[in-house]
């Protein structure tokens, strides 16, 4: 996506507060507009938007004798993703925005937050606690490691975003900033910091991160991806 898509998105779009409201009492008669109701006729579950949760509180508090609201976000401007559209295997505590495409085969492991516009190639893997910043674009078959940040881009919507290649290793905690290109079959060492492009095949470490060598058959076979994992 350009970052002027993603930014008139965010600025026209109607803000939400998605909320959950649980509720008790005498709900056989429950009048509901705008919300969604899930339950029986002594409990039931609410869902919706904060305000009009309220005003469905407000207008039966005849009938509701108990409730508890929990507030799942506020203003908020994109929604998560639909999860079920994608043909990858995503585990619980993951974040997701709305418009991100994740190819085939990927694995997001918990506590992965994934931002609006970004690409995730088939077969990647982006491991926990790890962040892909919006607009970053990540080839097939790589690896993000645990905790690693590779920095978004929406503004300023001039910035050019983070592309990595295929078969691309990124160690844990490594920071990968805006602008740069890591090529194909790159390897970045866990805590570096990266802040230029990197070559095809390159091995970099540090912060800043510079070349130590280049990617040999002893190396490859170290880093190989391990095809089972990302078995649907």
């Amino acid at each position: 996506m350009q970052p002027e898509e993603i930014i008139k998105l965010i600025s026209q779009s109607q803000k939400t507060t998605p909320s959950i409201a649980f509720v008790s009492g005498d709900l056989k008669d429950l009048e509901i507009k705008n919300v969604k109701f899930v339950g029986g006729v002594d409990f039931g579950v609410l869902l919706g938007d904060y305000k009009e949760i309220e005003e469905v509180i407000e207008s039966n508090k005849g009938s509701i004798r108990g409730y508890h609201i929990e507030v799942r976000a506020r203003n908020s401007a994109v929604p998560l993703a639909d999860l079920t559209k994608y043909d990858a295997r995503i585990e619980p505590g993951a974040i997701i925005r709305d418009m991100v495409d994740i190819g085939k085969g990927a694995v997001i492991m918990m506590g992965a937050v994934i931002n609006i516009g970004a690409v995730i190639g088939a077969g990647t893997m982006i491991d926990m606690n790890a962040v892909i910043g919006g607009r970053a674009i990540i080839g097939s078959n790589c690896h993000i490691g645990a905790g690693a940040v590779i920095a978004g881009v929406i503004e300023p919507p001039s910035a050019t975003p983070v592309i990595i290649g295929d078969k691309v290793l990124i160690g844990a905690n490594a920071v990968v900033l805006e602008g740069v290109r890591i090529g194909n079959g790159a390897i970045v060492g866990a805590g570096s910091v990266v802040t230029k492009d990197v070559p095809e095949n390159a091995v970099v470490i540090g912060a800043p991160a510079r070349v130590v060598k280049i990617v040999d058959e002893n190396v490859a076979q170290k880093s190989k991806i391990v095809e089972e994992l990302r078995n649907l």
